[in-house]
């Protein structure tokens, strides 16, 4: 059986890292290299209204010869979301991620957010099923 999201967040955690829809593109750039992270959620209060990320700065930003200090992240933020469930399944994700060409996943249970999800997470997790996929076997072939 498949490895499910809630699988990858137990092991990562469920920080997620959010702005409003309000905040300056500045703002979120800031967050972003606080945090570490490629993407931020955006909130309207416990709503999930978009996502904006190192992409959308590029370019709806720069390319566009914005300011980020004046442009508000609900300009530039991609407001189709595509999100899963805690019970989906690392390939349904990486499946998805590949087909739509995106980066990250927000995890909702029902309309609640519960963590994000990168494709560094899931291709980490892949790797780390195929290595111990060749452990058992290089165990097998010598016992």
């Amino acid at each position: 059986m498949a490895a499910t999201v809630a699988h990858l967040l137990a092991l990562k955690g469920k920080d997620v890292w959010s702005v409003t829809p309000d905040s300056t593109v500045y703002e979120a750039l800031e967050a972003l290299a606080e945090h570490g992270v490629g993407a931020l959620l955006v909130m309207d209060g416990d709503r999930l209204v978009g996502i904006v990320s190192e992409r959308d700065y590029a370019r709806k930003v720069i390319l566009l010869e914005r300011l980020s200090k004046t442009t508000a992240v609900s300009e530039i933020m991609t407001a189709e979301l595509h999100t899963v469930s805690p019970a989906a399944s690392v390939p349904e994700c990486m499946a998805m991620m590949t087909e739509r060409r995106i980066r990250h996943l927000p995890v909702l249970d029902g309309d609640r957010v519960v963590g994000v999800i990168s494709i560094g997470d899931v291709v980490k997790h892949v790797i780390n099923d195929q290595q111990a996929l060749i452990d058992q076997l290089e165990q097998y072939i010598t016992s």
